[in-house]
């Protein structure tokens, strides 16, 4: 009985020891055919830098090497950071034709779309200093070149006001540093700082006077923006123009008096007071007291058939996108 035993123990001890040996080697297996796996289907690319690019019709100086791989560094940021430059080409179908010929109109450089870019990813986003709308101004900023920031109402969040006053702005900084490359590192960094800056280190280029790391990257991430949307094949974006977020067709209403009910207006003129907000975001109550009896002017979308038809009909293009 006691010999059983003993042959019994043995046999599971060497069932246990089976089992281990037989749990390790498919255990490695299983590591070797991840390993495989990975090699064989995962594939990471630096991107291409090109010879030559400009902004605003500046030179950039890619012969520098820090140049070069300021450069470098943001295009492999955002080529990889998929999910947000993705909703960038989406969203820049829709408002870079709202903003286009504004810059225009105000001769300020088409590059410059890509600064709104890289400031707010296209929405009406509030940083931590309470920089708000698409060209994140700051309230006194703001109000210094003409928008209306109050409890009521904040034209930062208008689209069309917003960026008639980034216009004013950026102009005034060029007029000072008759660069537009140093105009839009002074957006981020204010002109005085950029200028005291410049002057202790005796340079007046932007891409030689050595700032604090935010500013030392935002022309890059200008660059790195505009290539990628230029050329969005080369870096791995394959859009359809049926992907992109259409333009909504809008009827203006005008709105006027004090004390208007926003639920009421939003009513009588046929639609919901959501969509009220959705396409006149720089709202910023349900009430309008408008003390100063101001007439502002309400975007609505048109009649639901041509809004649907507009939303639905860019889905028979299949064509991939080639520029934004």
């Amino acid at each position: 009985m006691k010999r059983l035993s003993i042959i019994a123990i043995i046999l599971a001890s060497i069932a246990i020891v089976g089992e281990i040996f037989i749990f390790a080697s498919q255990k490695e297996d299983s590591e070797a055919v991840q390993q495989r796996a990975i090699m064989t289907n995962y594939r990471v690319y630096a991107p291409v830098i090109p010879d030559t690019m400009t902004f605003a019709g500046e030179q950039v100086p890619l012969d520098k090497y820090y140049v070069r791989e300021g450069l470098d560094n943001e295009l492999i940021i955002n080529m990889y950071r998929q999910s947000s430059t993705l909703l960038y080409f989406k969203r820049a179908n829709r408002f870079f034709p709202i903003i286009e010929p504004i810059l225009k109109r105000n001769g300020i450089p088409e590059d410059f779309k890509y600064l709104c870019v890289i400031e707010s990813g296209l929405t009406n986003a509030t940083s931590p200093a309470k920089a708000q709308g698409f060209w994140q101004f700051i309230p006194s900023t703001g109000t210094k070149y003409g928008l209306v920031v109050n409890d009521e109402v904040d034209m930062r969040n208008n689209v069309e006001a917003s960026t008639e006053a980034a216009c004013k702005y950026l102009r005034s900084l060029y007029n000072r540093f008759h660069s537009w490359t140093s105009a839009a590192a002074a957006y981020n960094c204010g002109e005085n700082g950029l200028s005291r800056r410049m002057e202790t280190q005796g340079t007046g280029s932007y891409y030689d006077v050595r700032l604090n790391s935010e500013t030392s990257r935002y022309v890059y991430r200008i660059l790195a923006m505009k290539l990628i949307m230029q050329h969005p094949q080369q870096f791995g974006y394959n859009l359809r123009h049926c992907d992109l977020y259409p333009t909504i067709p809008t009827r203006s209403v005008a709105l006027t008096g004090q004390n208007v009910d926003l639920y009421k207006f939003a009513k009588q003129n046929g639609t919901t007071y959501k969509m009220l907000r959705e396409m006149n975001p720089w709202l910023q109550t349900d009430n309008l007291k408008n003390k100063a009896n101001k007439s502002y002017t309400i975007a609505l979308p048109v009649e639901n058939g041509t809004l649907h038809s507009t939303l639905t009909k860019g889905h028979k293009n299949t064509r991939l996108i080639t520029k934004i």
